[in-house]
């Protein structure tokens, strides 16, 4: 069992390596994910290099996109948001790419955001990603259901909010498929290293960090045995997690297609 673990994940290492250079992250962009009143909050549907603002892919329409508000022991109210998405065009600093944007009326409470873009052609592999996608927005400091599944095939589900968490503090998750636990999947670290332009639809030319060494611009690790994951957050921002190939046996106009589950968290600086 152990030879057979040790193995499972050299080489689940070496298709991590060969895939950073060409890693994808789906993004939900909203600028603040904790905050003090309702109102109207923004939304970006980018599918980008979120740590150099590099090249960013041609979204399709997406599948589904919706929001699950919760707030205190009400049941949750999901609410279907696709028809509100605008078609945009997103600059990052080698080319633009097709994107999407909305706006949301968020109250009191937790409010996760789900999106399933069109699956996207990697013509470089051959096949096709789909990375659903998630992040919650709490209003108000008012509890919600922020630690539940939505029900996703592929999905990341929070043990620590994900809207609270300080510089230093670790951010825990489990990686579900089919609402079961995945065992020692493969996760992936990214940090939004450029911040978005909202009103110019663009990521800002200049990034807060430099990376040391191409493997700290994306990192890896691995869930335990009941798909749960741990990482220490060492600078406030967006970071976003990638669980990948969670269905091995799913194809999308007869490729391969890796079903990815995606959440965004953010942290902040104690001041």
């Amino acid at each position: 069992m152990k030879k057979t673990l040790v193995s499972t994940l050299a080489g689940a290492v070496l298709l991590g390596a060969a895939a950073t250079a060409s890693a994808h992250f789906q993004m939900i962009y909203t600028p603040d994910s904790a905050l003090n009143k309702g109102g109207s909050i923004p939304l970006k549907l980018v599918f980008t290099h979120p740590f150099d603002a590099g090249h960013t892919m041609d979204m399709g329409q997406p599948e589904q996109f919706f929001v699950v508000r919760s707030r205190g022991e009400n049941e949750p109210q999901r609410t279907d948001l696709l028809d509100t998405l605008t078609p945009i065009d997103w600059q990052s600093l080698t080319n633009s790419g097709k994107a999407f944007e909305t706006s949301y009326q968020a109250r009191g409470g937790d409010h996760i955001f789900c999106l399933v873009p069109a699956p996207y052609f990697e013509a470089e592999e051959d096949s096709y990603i789909q990375q659903s996608t998630k992040v919650i927005v709490n209003v108000g400091g008012e509890p919600g259901a922020w630690s539940e599944p939505v029900g996703l095939p592929v999905e990341i589900v929070p043990l620590a909010k994900p809207y609270d968490r300080w510089t230093g503090n670790v951010f825990q998750g489990r990686v579900l498929f089919n609402g079961k636990p995945v065992p020692y999947a493969e996760i992936e670290i990214e940090y939004l290293n450029h911040e978005p332009l909202l009103e110019k639809n663009a990521f800002a030319e200049k990034g807060q960090v430099a990376a040391p060494q191409d493997a700290f611009v994306l990192q890896t690790i691995f869930a335990d045995e009941n798909g749960v994951f741990t990482y220490g957050i060492p600078r406030a921002g967006w970071w976003g997690f990638a669980a990948l190939g969670l269905d091995p046996d799913y194809s999308y106009e007869g490729k391969e297609c890796s079903r990815d589950a995606v959440i965004w968290i953010q942290a902040r600086d104690m001041k």
